[in-house]
């Protein structure tokens, strides 16, 4: 046996390995993808979809605003919580720059001892605020809306999220095998061959099995190279390692998150008043007029034993994305400004951690990078079942020959 002819029989036993590990794979976890890709393209258009069905209260119709001033955070807290009449405190809220525009109050409590979504969140509700008057427009139970089941389901299967994230993650992992491996059996191995493979050849085609074959070959090779994009960015959330090594890749070695944990709240709490957090809220607005929005935690003033070594606020610069943000750190006791980071600051690696969430629903591209993700999401979906057929298929076909002979 010539060399050449040893290192082509060698090609082949690996190809043919690792189309085992394909097959076997794809059936494993077929569902499992199907389930993740489906619920990946439903919560693409989650925004667009509940604005559309907010629209009534996400702007409130108070007349001549520009000549009107909002009422102060602890008087809209307290008018919400009497409104409301939720037994677990205000946790945080959302306030829009453009003072049309309803304040996003949030209700929000969990319990570390649940095992599954419902019995984790307790309680997450959304109360649409008209700011001049507090009156709440409208209260929305998040816990049991639509778009969150459907985001849990393909963040855990709806299982308690500290271990339900790998029975999510491990699958998706071996798709990302299942994705480079199908590049690697979609090789077409001649000039001939490779005409068959970038495009459906179908008219003298007549059987079924040969066009779901071309479809899930095809189809699955224009996706792969954008659904591992979309799966790596998914594993984002369920590996630390993962994060890491994103970091480490994007900020060019670094291997140090910034930590600015030692920025401390130095003044008395005897100095926190009923207008520290407008205090805040005044020197967010002034830093930063043509931001979409930012938060204002709550939750600090309802906690006994406080640890949290400053108060930090997250200013949303776009309406669509999260990927341009910047951080203010404040002495939650005072108010005064301890530092301010703007987006522009930070390093690569910070910034491709604040981009991940919207690469990962296509929302870094707008509107048309939604659609995209949605269209590759629904081509994921498609291939285990492609995939399935395949091999339905083929051992359909060895059954009927065994019966006529």
């Amino acid at each position: 046996m010539n060399k050449k002819h040893r290192n082509k029989t060698k090609k082949s036993f690996v190809k043919r390995w690792i189309g085992n590990l394909h097959l076997w794979f794809g059936l494993g976890i077929g569902l499992i993808v199907f389930i993740v890709s489906i619920t990946g393209a439903l919560y693409v258009f989650k925004d667009e979809v509940q604005n559309y069905l907010r629209k009534d209260f996400i702007h409130h119709s108070e007349q001549n605003i520009a000549q009107k001033k909002t009422l102060p955070l602890k008087v809209l807290e307290k008018k919400v919580d009497a409104q409301v009449k939720e037994k677990f405190p205000l946790h945080w809220v959302d306030i829009p720059l453009d003072k049309s525009r309803s304040y996003q109050f949030h209700y929000y409590e969990n319990n570390p001892e649940g095992w599954n979504y419902f019995n984790e969140l307790v309680v997450y509700k959304t109360a649409y605020v008209n700011p001049f008057t507090g009156k709440v427009l409208s209260v929305q139970d998040e816990k049991n809306g639509f778009f969150n089941i459907v985001k849990f389901i393909h963040w855990s299967f709806l299982l308690k999220s500290t271990w339900g994230k790998y029975i999510v993650g491990i699958p998706v992992l071996l798709f990302l095998f299942m994705l480079i491996s199908g590049i690697i059996l979609w090789w077409p191995k001649n000039k001939k061959a490779r005409k068959q493979r970038f495009w459906f050849q179908w008219k003298n085609i007549k059987t079924w099995r040969r066009k779901n074959y071309d479809l899930h070959s095809i189809v699955g090779f224009y996706t792969s190279f954008f659904a591992l994009i979309f799966t790596i960015t998914g594993l984002f959330y369920s590996y630390f390692f993962v994060q890491a090594i994103m970091y480490v890749l994007f900020s060019g070695g670094s291997t140090v998150y910034p930590d600015y944990s030692a920025i401390k709240t130095t003044a008395l709490l005897e100095m926190r008043t009923d207008h520290t957090l407008d205090k805040i809220a005044s020197k967010v607005e002034a830093l930063y007029p043509t931001a979409s929005s930012y938060s204002l935690d709550f939750g600090y003033d309802h906690l006994d034993d406080h640890e949290h070594p400053n108060y930090e606020v997250f200013v949303k610069q776009l309406d669509y994305s999260y990927h341009i943000n910047h951080q203010i750190i404040f002495d939650e006791n005072s108010g005064e400004m301890l530092q301010n980071r703007p987006h522009k600051t930070k390093n690569f690696g910070e910034k491709y951690v604040a981009a991940n969430y919207d690469i990962h629903v296509g929302a870094i591209l707008g509107i048309w990078g939604k659609i995209f993700a949605f269209i590759i999401s629904l081509a994921c979906a498609s291939l285990p079942v492609t995939g399935f057929l395949v091999w339905w298929g083929r051992n359909n076909k060895k059954n009927v020959k065994l019966k006529a002979i």
